[in-house]
């Protein structure tokens, strides 16, 4: 007689999104009443993020390598990655249009009249810089390729990790049988990396405590007062994409964003506390496929998402980049702002899901269009650090979003699955359970 006991379930203790969110606040509130000591805190938030790092490029790596190779239809691979390719492409470009209009609606900018000649350039000159290496086309082609093979992995660059595993997927693929033993082998040591995943994940609210309370503590709640209503505006804005254009889109693709956001919440909190989406990234290709996503379509989307489908930066840019010039009184006309959208769309290609990569791509743009100061991104240095933070949520969304789409579009997307994990009845992996086991699988660390 089968066993009808019900899955175990955690104390809400115990829950990693619980916490996330309880060290966010303490963070907070430390960083609040204690400034000084909050900022010596910041090595607990890097130290994370690096740890998180360490296992990115491993886990994506062999996701994409088994998941071509398993499916061996080198055709459907092809297909996969044009429908993913044609959705970033679409709703990239609708991101920067909203960005556009929101600031030429609203235009936040109005109320500073700052005179260009009074900003402090020196203080944004290390991220002009840092925009200046691989901003023309050739320079990012050529930095997707890496030096060596094992140089991608210490690169720290996903697209390099991204072009070494799909040519290796279509080789190992190509062999035929031949690869089977390979394969078998990479799908075991893809268990066990997956494992290291859930073991790097305890150490989640350390992390966010130490980087909630080193930005609470440096620039205080008291640095977004005279940026108010650009820090709202942009707010506002990301929520609207979110719930409107990524809600209709969920509801046309038949299903619920607020399921999804709700099975997400330990990862979103984690992106909320460090403002980086790039440090649940490992954790969000594993819950991707526990909800019904197909494997090779996950380790196809997710990892090309992250440089080709940052929502959140895209809206930032322009949005940003107008709220500059309103500020210094430089009006641009429709003919500039087409140009400022044409050089966003290629700037933001390629950032990585790190803190401040938006700010750097921000710097990239404004550099090719000559009309708006450089000089002005020192009105929004104080406040970045908080708007990365939107920035790397809406991103976030943005791709678990592609991610279902494009695997309903392929037709392996297993609704009664998704239904299951987003409601519960197939919990996600806890960080304690990387210990005891998943409550509803005992004897299998993953559900592949």
């Amino acid at each position: 007689m089968p066993d009808a006991t019900p899955p175990r379930s955690l104390p809400w203790w115990r829950h990693l999104y619980v916490q996330v969110l309880i060290a966010i606040a303490a963070g907070a509130t430390l960083g609040h009443f204690v400034p000084e000591t909050a900022q010596t805190l910041k090595p607990l938030g890097d130290g994370f993020i690096k740890l998180v790092k360490m296992v990115i490029a491993p886990v994506i790596f062999l996701t994409i390598v088994t998941g071509i190779a398993g499916m061996r239809d080198l055709a459907a691979v092809g297909r996969v990655a044009a429908k993913a390719f044609a959705y970033f492409l679409f709703f990239s470009t609708l991101a920067l249009i909203v960005g556009l209009l929101v600031a030429n609606i609203v235009r936040p900018g109005d109320a500073l009249q700052v005179d260009p000649a009074t900003l402090d350039g020196g203080s944004v000159a290390q991220y002009a810089e840092a925009a200046h290496h691989g901003s023309t086309l050739s320079e990012f082609l050529l930095g997707v390729i890496p030096d060596t093979a094992l140089g991608a992995f210490t690169s720290g660059n996903i697209l390099q990790v991204l072009l070494l595993a799909v040519l290796f997927g279509i080789a190992l693929a190509l062999v035929g049988p031949r690869g089977d033993r390979l394969l078998s082998a990479l799908e075991d040591l893809s268990t066990v990396v997956f494992r290291l995943v859930a073991l790097v994940m305890r150490a989640a609210p350390i992390g966010a405590f130490g980087a909630m309370a080193f930005t609470i503590g440096a620039y205080g709640i008291g640095a977004l007062a005279g940026l108010a209503g650009l820090v709202a505006t942009f707010y506002l804005t990301s929520l609207l994409f979110v719930g409107v254009v990524l809600g209709t889109v969920a509801h046309l693709a038949g299903f619920s964003l607020w399921r999804l956001v709700k099975y997400l919440r330990a990862e979103l909190l984690l992106v909320l506390g460090t403002s980086s989406s790039e440090s649940a990234l490992p954790s969000l290709i594993e819950k991707m496929e526990r909800a019904g996503c197909p494997k090779q379509v996950v380790g196809l989307v997710v990892p090309t998402g992250y440089s080709f489908n940052l929502d959140g930066t895209n809206i930032y840019m322009t949005l940003a980049a107008l709220f500059i010039a309103q500020a210094t009184g430089v009006e641009l006309s429709w003919g500039e702002q087409a140009l400022l959208l044409g050089v966003a769309m290629l700037s933001s290609k390629g950032a990585a899901g790190v803190t401040g990569a938006g700010f750097i791509t921000l710097a990239a743009t404004l550099s090719i269009v000559p009309s708006v100061p450089i000089a002005g991104m020192a009105l929004i240095l104080g406040v970045d650090r908080f708007m990365s933070e939107c920035r790397s949520l809406t991103n976030f969304i943005g791709n678990a979003v592609a991610t279902v789409v494009v695997s309903r579009w392929e037709g392996g997307f297993d609704a009664e699955r998704f239904r299951a994990a987003t409601s519960g009845e197939l919990p996600a992996m806890d960080v304690q359970e990387a210990r005891d086991g998943p409550a509803d699988q005992p004897t299998s660390p993953t559900v592949r």
